[in-house]
This record gives structure tokens, sequence and C-alpha cells, in this order.
């Protein structure tokens, strides 16, 4: 997979958040989005997985050599944000059933499984608004890792983990990412251990 910006920018009413971002991501390879708080790392991650559009510019995606349309590239395409919103009413059993219908799962894997990876085995039917909020992040992650998915987005991905949190999360990074785009965005050193390339925000602020 390949993903393509070219002079993109995004603004809100008159504010330019970022300009003139030319930037070309490859499969295989790990990238770090790095910036200030407010510096734009959040609204760049969600324009390059297509969940905005770019106030100027443009967002090509490509896999094995074809262009994606932008209704079936979701496909390929996982993300996970503290900011990102499950459905409580539904078990952790049932939540990965349910993102299962959409994307299938990665390496022979289900969702008893994929439960039992990231420890939530126990919890496995419990209601997800029963759960706490490191527990809740833990199912982000499952939902993002475990996806066979080729483009793989994190949006400060060890937000309300505890340190056996952290420890599974950089097991995930070890285990689940061979062959797939890999984007990072965080100031967080621990969240990018061993990115290819370190992007900084400063150098899209106009």
């Amino acid at each position: 997979m390949r993903m393509c910006l070219n002079d993109a920018g995004k603004r809100f009413n008159r504010d330019w958040i970022f300009r003139h971002v030319d930037l070309e991501i490859h499969a295989g390879r790990r990238y770090a989005l790095t910036g200030h708080n407010g510096s734009g790392k959040s609204t760049l991650l969600q324009l390059i997985g297509g969940m905005i559009t770019p106030s100027e510019g443009s967002r090509s995606i490509e896999n094995q050599g074809k262009a994606l349309e932008e209704d079936t590239a979701y496909r390929e395409i996982s993300f996970c944000a503290p900011y990102l919103e499950l459905i409580e009413e539904m078990t952790g059993m049932e939540s990965l059933r349910f993102h299962q219908g959409f994307k299938p799962l990665r390496d022979e894997h289900t969702p008893a499984s994929i439960l039992e990876a990231v420890g939530l085995q126990k919890a496995a039917d419990k209601q997800v608004r029963h759960y706490s909020s490191g527990m809740k992040q833990r199912l982000k992650l499952a939902q993002a890792f475990f996806a066979d998915t080729a483009l793989l987005l994190l949006d400060e991905p060890c937000t309300n983990l505890d340190r056996t949190g952290i420890a599974l999360y950089q097991t995930l990074l070890a285990t689940c990412t061979e062959g797939r785009i890999v984007v990072i965005a965080s100031n967080d050193e621990t969240e990018y251990e061993g990115a290819d390339t370190i992007l900084s925000m400063d150098a899209w602020k106009k």
C-alpha cells in the first residue's frame, strides 16, 4: 500500500492548521507524527485516514498498484484514538464481532483469541460501559491491531494505559505490524519507539 498527500492543507474557518503537506508513506514502514499540543497531529492523522478531507491539495491511496476509491478504502484502514467512542451497550465480545463484520481479522484470530491476547477474556461478556478507561483503550487497540488492514493509524495509543497496558501495546506494535503502514501521532517516545521516520508538524505550519 502507498498513501500520498499532495500540497495538502486543512483549515477550520479562517485558521490554517497546516499547509503544503507533501507526504508519501509506504507499506512496511513506521512513521511518527510529532508536535506540541494543538499543532494538528490528530487532524493530519484523520486526513491520512480519510476521515476528513483536505481544504486544499489532494490525498490518494493505492494498494498493489491500484487506486482505491474513497468508499472502499476504509476497509484497508484501522484507526485507534482516545476520542473514538465504543458502543457501550455491547459487550467486549459483541464489539469485536460487530467490528469483524466490516473488516476481517488477521492471522486466523477470533474475537475470543483477541480478547485473551489483550487481557480482556474475563470481561468478554461484560458491557463496555462497565469497562475502566484502560480496558476500553485495550479494546480499541485490539480492534485496530487485529483487523486485517494495510494502514494502521494510532493517535496517542497509550492513553489511559497502566504499565502493563503499555507493555502490551509495545508487544502488539512488535508482532502485529509486519508489512503494514503504521503512523503514530504522539510526543511520547514510548509510543513511537523504533519509528523509521519522524515527521514534525513544525514543517507544515504556515
